[in-house]
């Protein structure tokens, strides 16, 4: 990034047109504060946040001095920091790919047709003549009467994987979701359900429009080094080789098979697919760096004055990619959307809580997570080893990636329809005169892509939302070319910095919003509930204590 850090009085007054009436309360949540604590974050001092680098150590160390300074608590144990051990893996593949056999032989080249990686802790890893499989989407969904491994020896084979559900591609609502995706579309469950089958490698298919994301974004996401959760048994539970391919690489590996790619794809999202053996065998290795250390995640606590035993979270994770492949001259990730905005938003609502002169009966959580960008490893090892109770833990409220282009008329809700956060939601959005809406790109499957999910998937009720749709001043259709522009030039890309030109407006709404929230549920007695047919109610029904009888 070539941009210097602007003078904070000069900041102040850029950011201040920001606002409209609806972020100049006096709760001190305002676009200006989120935008200092923004520009700090996404510059190049914290080289792109990425854990196990001397960027973790300022950004760390950076969201605990400000909590500190707040007057905000360390958590259990007199610190604000928990440490998250995890396991980093610089895989190195050969340059090239081999496919021979029965079909014509292939070569495909690392980063133009795949990227790879390994979560073996060996100095080389490699998989040698390993018969190719095609498995269509790679699923076992029983409650949908659907099996792509039925029929099939899957161990010590290759599989080729389509990314996402049976049935967006054809968009076809009788199939799981329909145009929704499922936790089934998301590649860390393809990757899990191939190991369990005993496969020796995973290749997914990238194709830009059921993946949500262009090639480029694979490409800096999946080389380099990659971060996993500690095992206390590794090796034994994972594919050795976990990669993607493009979907022009994908078209040639089964043109050189005899396969027609749009016939499989057509029998691929259609009820009893079978899985197809493609009489290649495919040899691949790597070379391997592992490095075993702690990551860390900042919690910071502000204790209720009547019930300090029940817990209203807020999360928001810190890191981003790093220093990476330069694009165009710039090679730091700085990630100022992911997520220096929702680690800003974070410390200004932590301001609002620690400044406001009547305190929540609540305690308030503020837990800045790791590894976010390498499958939510902070978060899902919190959910593991919460600090505060789970079943005392009244909901998480995340954020991520919010919105830089200013205020919204709408707020839309990811996973709308969830849990009772909706209907907190919608007298939050009602004060500001705007409206709730669900995700309207359900098939990107950002349910499962922030942290979120993390604390959902142990019962813990949760909220992400953020206005996505409609511009006050400008409408709808200049928040979907904003969304759009950053989707496929800045989303993973050096290009997500901080520019001065940020309407920041936004992200104070809400920002404001979430902190209303948050203050509700620190006053209240009663705990939001998963609404009825959702997966997550019952594992919270069950770490509940029982209700006295009558």
């Amino acid at each position: 990034m070539r941009f210097s850090l602007l003078p904070a009085a000069l900041l102040g007054l850029l950011l201040a047109g920001c606002q409209n009436n609806s972020t100049s309360a006096d709760d001190g949540i305002t676009a200006a504060i989120i935008g200092r604590h923004l520009q700090r974050l996404a510059s190049d001092e914290f080289q792109g946040r990425k854990p196990f680098t001397a960027g973790e150590t300022k950004t760390t160390e950076y969201l605990a001095g400000e909590f500190k300074k707040l007057g905000l608590q360390p958590g259990p144990g007199g610190s604000y920091f928990q440490n998250v051990p995890l396991v980093e893996i610089d895989a190195t593949p050969a340059p090239t790919m081999q496919l021979k056999g029965k079909g014509q032989p292939l070569t495909l080249r690392y980063k133009q047709d795949f990227v790879a990686v390994t979560r073996q802790e060996q100095p080389r890893v490699s998989v040698d003549n390993s018969p190719v499989v095609f498995v269509g989407y790679g699923v076992v969904a029983p409650e949908y009467g659907w099996d792509d491994y039925a029929g099939v020896d899957i161990k010590g084979k290759t599989v080729v994987v389509l990314i996402n559900d049976p049935g967006f591609i054809i968009n076809d609502p009788k199939l799981f979701k329909g145009k929704a995706m499922t936790y089934y579309g998301r590649w860390t469950y393809k990757y899990e359900e191939a190991a369990a089958h005993g496969a020796a490698a995973v290749l997914l298919v990238h194709d830009t429009k059921p993946a949500s994301y262009p090639w480029s974004v694979v490409e800096s996401s999946w080389s380099g080094t990659q971060l996993y959760p500690e095992n206390d048994a590794p090796n034994s539970f994972t594919s050795s080789l976990q990669g993607w391919i493009t979907l022009d690489a994908t078209k040639r590996l089964l043109a050189a098979a005899g396969q027609d790619y749009a016939q499989l794809l057509k029998e691929a999202n259609s009820p009893g697919f079978k899985p197809r053996e493609l009489g290649l065998n495919l040899s691949a290795s790597l070379t391997t760096k592992v490095r075993r250390m702690a990551s860390k995640n900042v919690v910071a606590v502000l204790p209720g004055t009547e019930r300090p035993d029940e817990y209203v979270l807020y999360t928001a994770h810190w890191d981003h990619l790093g220093i990476g492949p330069a694009v165009q001259g710039d090679s730091i990730y700085n990630g100022a959307v992911d997520n220096a905005s929702g680690c800003a938003a974070l410390l200004n609502i932590a301001q609002a809580f620690a400044q406001a002169k009547e305190k929540p009966k609540r305690s308030i959580v503020f837990l800045a997570v790791t590894g976010e960008e390498q499958g939510l490893l902070g978060s899902a090892y919190y959910a593991a080893h919460p600090l505060f109770p789970l079943n005392k833990t009244v909901a998480d409220l995340n954020m991520d990636a919010l919105g830089s282009f200013g205020p919204m008329k709408d707020l839309t809700v990811v996973g709308f329809g969830q849990s009772e956060l909706d209907d907190y939601a919608s007298a939050a959005a009602k004060e500001q005169d705007r409206y709730i809406v669900p995700d309207q790109t359900p098939e990107q499957g950002h349910f499962f892509r922030s942290d979120h999910f993390s604390l959902a998937h142990v019962g813990v009720p949760a909220l992400y939302a953020s206005g996505r749709v409609e511009s006050r001043a400008k409408g709808k259709d200049f928040a979907k070319q904003q969304n759009d522009l950053y989707e496929e030039k800045h989303y993973h890309q050096p290009s997500d910095e901080y520019r001065p030109d940020m309407d920041l407006g936004g992200m104070a709404e809400d920002a404001r919003l979430l902190y209303r929230i948050g203050r509700r549920l620190g006053d209240e007695t009663t705990f939001p509930q998963w609404k009825p047919g959702s997966e997550f109610k019952a594992i919270r029904d069950r770490s509940m204590p029982a209700k006295p009888q009558a």
